[in-house]
């Protein structure tokens, strides 16, 4: 099976807890997800299968959405309410204030990532060194939230809907909203609603997925890899010259059946007559050629 499955993460599993069950589901070890939830998360979990976990690094680059619920007044050492708490502090501050400390982290800025967290660190997950008791110095990381509404106000309790880069980590965010007000903060619920063109809408949980197993429907809802790059535009090559696109070999522009306003350094999503996706293809200027960037053989 090769394609892409949007799944629904239910709370209580990790990412990996899911991509274990989905190898048992659908009988196959070639499975990777594309972005790490954390156990009390739900959400948006896509899982690539096949051929199409060569993808899996493209979609971890695309935005995410997120609803989160944020309870200020409390400070915990895993910066939600599962870890242990660290401080309380008294909620006085009055609702524009903290409409105004949300939408200030609106834009480009550097956040540094919490410490029960997946990212290395001199080649040790900092997860691994906070359930040891250490605690180390990381690098801020730039990150961009592009969209911030607050969907409901009931202090000390603020839900709130974020669009986020990658890298982006909401519970540093609630806590850092909580300093800003002076009181704390920490992250008391959260579900990823998007990444990239993949939504809640159209995501099913295990369940979900082992009946479309045994009702033989699975085709229903495995998507083509070629999803991953809808934001890339597409062109459709010649039947006459499949046979080198079958080899992985650069391509001329002529051998497309249309004309396509090319621009150095352009990507592209390249389809036969047939409708098979090839990959994604970068177009050298200079060469007047399609390169592929992502190929994805039959």
């Amino acid at each position: 099976m090769n394609g892409i499955i949007n799944v629904y993460k239910e709370a209580g599993y990790t990412s990996f807890d899911v991509v274990a069950k989905m190898r048992g589901i659908l009988k196959t070890r070639k499975i990777g997800h594309t972005g790490t939830l954390d156990p009390a998360a739900t959400g948006v979990l896509p899982v690539c299968a096949g051929n199409a976990t060569k993808a899996a690094e493209f979609l971890a680059d695309h935005d995410k959405e997120y609803v989160a619920q944020l309870l200020l007044g409390v400070t915990t050492d895993t910066l939600d309410t599962t870890g242990q708490v660290l401080s309380r502090r008294p909620v006085d501050c009055r609702e524009e204030e903290v409409h105004d400390a949300i939408f200030s982290f609106l834009g480009v800025s550097e956040q540094i990532p919490p410490m029960y967290s997946a990212v290395k660190v001199n080649g040790k997950r900092l997860y691994e060194l906070a359930r040891a008791g250490k605690e180390v110095e990381r690098t801020p990381r730039s990150i961009e939230i592009t969209e911030l509404e607050i969907l409901s106000m009931n202090l000390p309790v603020v839900c709130f809907r974020v669009v986020c880069s990658k890298g982006t980590y909401i519970r540093s965010l609630c806590q850092d909203i909580g300093e800003k007000l002076q009181c704390g903060g920490c992250m008391q619920s959260l579900e990823r609603t998007r990444v990239g063109a993949f939504d809640k809408s159209t995501a099913v949980t295990l369940d979900e997925l082992e009946r479309h197993r045994d009702a033989g429907t699975l085709s229903d809802i495995v998507l083509g890899v070629d999803q991953i790059f809808t934001q890339y535009p597409a062109v459709t090559l010649k039947t006459d010259f499949s046979q080198i696109a079958d080899n992985g070999n650069k391509l001329r522009t002529k051998m497309l059946m249309e004309p396509f306003p090319f621009s150095d350094g352009m990507h592209v999503r390249l389809y036969g007559g047939d409708g098979r996706f090839y990959g994604v293809y970068v177009y050298l200027g200079d060469e007047d050629l399609l390169k592929p960037r992502k190929f994805f053989p039959a």
